[in-house]
C-alpha cells in the first residue's frame, strides 16, 4: 500500500514538472516570437526610411561550405555551431580562383571562427580607409589560402556594395608579429590564418595575405 502511495506521488510530481516545462517552453517561444516580430518591424521601418528611389538593403548570403579540404574535426565543429545563434554577417568574402567563400562575422572567438571567418577587433571596417583584418581557420574556411597568389582578386559583398581587392603580397610571420595589421591610409585587407596548413597540433606560424582595394 505504501509503495502504491509513493508511486502515485512520484507520478504526480512528474506530471507537475512536465506541465511546468511545457509552460516554460511556451513562454520562451512567445518571447522569441515577439523579438522576431520587433526585428521584422525595425527592418520594415529602416527600409521605408531609405526612400522610394532606393532598393532596400539585402543581407548577402554565403553558399554552403565545401568540405573537401576541411579537417574532420573542423567539419564537426562547424556542424555543432549551427545550433548556436550568431549575428548576421558583416559581409561575404569570396576568392573565386581558389574556391574560398565565407561569411565575415564580428570577432574571433571559437563560435565565430567555427561558423565563418572573423573581423579582427581594432582593425578598420569595410568601406573605411585603413586595414581590415580577417582571421580564419587553416583547416576550415581558409584552407584554400594555401593556393592563393599575388594578383588574385578578393571580392567582399556587403548589403549595400561589392568591393574587389587585389592581393599585393604574401608572408609567413610569427604569431607575435602584429605589425601585419598596422593601419594604412587607404582601403586595405589582411587575411590571417595559421601555418603550415597541414601541421599537426598548434601551428607555430601565421600565413598573411595582403590586398588593396582595386580601382
Amino acid at each position: 500500500m505504501k509503495l502504491k502511495k509513493l508511486l502515485r506521488r512520484i507520478l504526480l510530481c512528474a506530471g507537475f514538472a512536465l506541465l511546468a516545462f511545457c509552460a516554460a517552453a511556451k513562454l520562451h517561444e512567445l518571447i522569441l516570437s515577439r523579438a522576431a516580430t520587433r526585428r521584422f518591424e525595425d527592418l520594415k521601418q529602416a527600409n521605408a526610411n531609405i526612400g522610394t528611389q532606393q532598393r532596400p538593403l539585402v543581407q548577402p548570403v554565403a553558399s554552403a561550405p565545401n568540405f573537401v579540404l576541411w579537417s574532420q574535426q573542423r567539419i564537426r565543429h562547424y556542424e555543432e555551431s549551427l545550433s548556436k545563434r550568431v549575428a548576421p554577417p558583416l559581409a561575404i568574402i569570396r576568392i573565386n580562383r581558389i574556391g574560398v567563400e565565407a561569411p565575415v562575422l564580428e570577432g574571433t572567438d571559437d563560435l565565430t571562427l567555427n561558423r565563418g571567418v572573423g573581423h579582427i577587433a581594432d582593425t578598420a571596417l569595410f568601406g573605411e580607409n585603413g586595414n581590415v583584418g580577417i582571421a580564419g581557420h587553416r583547416d576550415g574556411f581558409f584552407r584554400g589560402l594555401k593556393d592563393i597568389r599575388v594578383g588574385d582578386h578578393i571580392e567582399v559583398e556587403e548589403p549595400d556594395r561589392l568591393e574587389t581587392y587585389v592581393v599585393d603580397s604574401l608572408e609567413i610571420v610569427s604569431p607575435k608579429n602584429i605589425s601585419v595589421l598596422r593601419s594604412t591610409n587607404k582601403p586595405a585587407l589582411t587575411l590571417v590564418t595559421c601555418y603550415p596548413f597541414y601541421y599537426i597540433g598548434e601551428a607555430p606560424q601565421r600565413f598573411i595575405v595582403h590586398a588593396t582595394l582595386f580601382n
